[in-house]
C-alpha cells in the first residue's frame, strides 16, 4: 500500500472515531473558536474606525490649518486669510465663487439614547459656509431639509442622530448663547461626518463668541495633482502662514492612534488565548492518541509506516481547529459586524460614531491563527504516535 493510501486510511478511522471522544473534540474545538472570535471581534473595532475616517476624506479636497496645528481644535484663521485660501491657485470654482469653506468646530454635550442625562458625550458642532456640503461632495439629506443660512438650525449625522437623544427633526437644544432647532439628518457616506451636527458657522460664531475667525478653510482642489499649487501658492503669500493637508491624508493622521491603541491590545491578547487553545488542542490530541494506543499499535504491526500515523494525527487537529476557526468567525460576523458604537477621538476630544467591520482580511488571519494552533496541538501527539513502541503496545492487547 501507498504512503498516500496509508495516510488516508489512517486519517479516515481517527475521523470516525471522533464520536466516541466528543467532549474533548468539543473543548479543542471551543478554545480555538474563542480565539479567532476575540481576535477578529477586536480588531473589527479598529478596521471599523479607520474606515470610517478615511471613508470621510477625498483627494480632491485639501484641509487648511494655521501652521503647526494637528487638529481644528488648536488652529484659527482671520477672515483675511480664509479668504485668501479661497482666491488661491488650485481651488476649483463653481458659478458662484470658489468651491471653499470656512469652517469652525466646538464641542457640546449631548445625552446617549437610552443612557439618562447625566451621560453627556462630547460631540462635535460643525459651522461650515454655504458650499460647505458640495465641498464634500458626498452629502445626501435624509431626513427634513438643510439647516437655512443665518437661521439657528442644525442637521445631524446619521451616526450622531443614532447614538445621542435630541436629534430628531423637530427637536430643540441648547448649545453655546442661542437655541438650535434640528431641522434634518443628513449622510455621508459612512464617514466621519455622520457623527457631527452642522450649522451655518455665521451664526455659531457669535453663539460662542468667536469674533470673525474660524479654524479650518476646506477647498475643492481642480484635480487632486492641483494640491501642490495650492501648496506652493500659500507658502510663498507673505500675508498667510498655513499647512495645506490632503483631506485623506488628515484623517488618516487622526485615526492611526486609536487604531495602533486597539491593535497594541488585540494581538498581545489573541497570542495568550492562542497559547492556551494549543494547550487545549495538546491534550485533546494526546488524549486521542491514548486512546488508539491499541489500534496504533494494530496498524504498525499490519506494516503501516510510522509516518502516516503521525501525518493523520496531525490532520486530525488541523480539521478541529479549522472547524473552530470557522465557527469562531462566524459567530464574529453575525454578532459585531455593522454593530454600531462611539468612541472618543483623542484628536478632537468628541466622540466618533462607526460601526465594527468584520472584514474578510481579517477574517481570513483568524483562519491562518486556527490552522496554527492545529499544527502546533497536533505535532507532539503525532510524533508521539509516530514513536510508540508497537511490541509495548500490542501486549495491552
Amino acid at each position: 500500500m501507498s504512503w498516500f493510501r496509508q495516510a488516508a486510511a489512517v486519517t479516515g478511522m481517527n475521523l470516525r472515531s471522533l464520536g466516541q471522544r466528543r467532549g474533548a473534540s468539543a473543548v479543542a474545538v471551543l478554545g480555538v473558536a474563542a480565539v479567532v472570535g476575540v481576535f477578529a471581534a477586536v480588531l473589527s473595532m479598529a478596521a471599523g474606525f479607520q474606515h470610517t475616517m478615511n471613508s470621510a476624506g477625498s483627494e480632491a479636497v485639501a484641509v487648511v490649518m494655521r501652521a503647526g496645528s494637528t487638529a481644528e481644535l488648536n488652529s484659527g484663521l482671520s477672515n483675511e486669510q480664509v479668504r485668501i485660501v479661497a482666491d488661491a491657485p488650485g481651488v476649483a470654482r463653481g458659478e458662484d465663487g470658489p468651491l471653499a469653506s470656512a469652517e469652525l468646530y466646538v464641542i457640546v454635550d449631548l445625552p446617549r439614547k437610552g443612557a439618562g442625562p447625566d451621560s453627556s458625550s462630547n460631540v462635535p458642532l460643525r459651522g461650515i459656509q454655504q458650499h460647505g456640503a458640495a465641498v464634500r461632495g458626498n452629502v445626501t439629506i435624509t431626513d427634513g431639509r438643510m439647516f437655512a443660512p443665518g437661521r439657528a438650525e442644525i442637521v445631524a449625522g446619521r451616526g450622531a442622530r443614532g447614538q445621542f437623544a435630541g436629534l430628531d427633526p423637530g427637536d430643540r437644544v441648547r448649545f453655546g448663547q442661542a437655541e438650535w432647532q434640528v431641522v434634518g439628518t443628513f449622510e455621508a457616506g459612512g464617514g466621519v461626518s455622520e457623527s457631527e451636527l452642522w450649522t451655518d458657522v455665521r451664526v455659531l460664531q457669535p453663539a460662542y463668541r468667536r469674533g470673525n475667525t474660524f479654524q479650518s478653510v476646506r477647498v475643492r482642489l481642480e484635480s487632486p495633482e492641483a494640491l501642490a499649487q495650492l501648496d506652493a501658492a500659500l507658502e510663498a503669500d507673505p500675508r498667510i502662514d498655513v499647512d495645506v493637508e490632503r483631506e485623506t491624508d488628515y484623517y488618516a493622521a487622526q485615526s492611526e492612534a486609536l487604531t495602533r491603541f486597539i491593535k497594541s491590545i488585540g494581538y498581545p491578547l489573541s497570542i495568550l488565548m492562542a497559547i492556551g487553545a494549543v494547550f487545549g488542542a495538546l491534550n485533546t490530541m494526546y488524549s486521542s492518541v491514548a486512546a488508539r494506543t491499541r489500534e496504533i499499535a494494530t496498524l504498525r504491526a499490519l506494516g503501516f509506516g510510522a509516518s502516516p500515523v503521525a501525518v493523520s494525527t496531525l490532520v486530525e487537529s488541523l480539521l478541529l481547529a479549522l472547524i473552530g476557526g470557522i465557527i469562531g468567525a462566524a459567530i464574529t460576523w453575525v454578532v459585531f459586524n455593522g454593530y454600531t458604537v462611539s468612541t472618543l477621538n483623542g484628536a478632537t476630544f468628541s466622540q466618533v460614531v462607526f460601526a465594527f467591520a468584520v472584514t474578510p482580511a481579517l477574517l481570513a488571519q483568524g483562519l491562518v491563527a486556527a490552522l496554527v494552533i492545529g499544527l502546533l496541538g497536533g505535532l507532539l501527539p503525532g510524533l508521539r504516535a509516530a514513536r510508540l513502541p508497537v511490541v509495548t503496545a500490542l501486549r495491552e492487547l
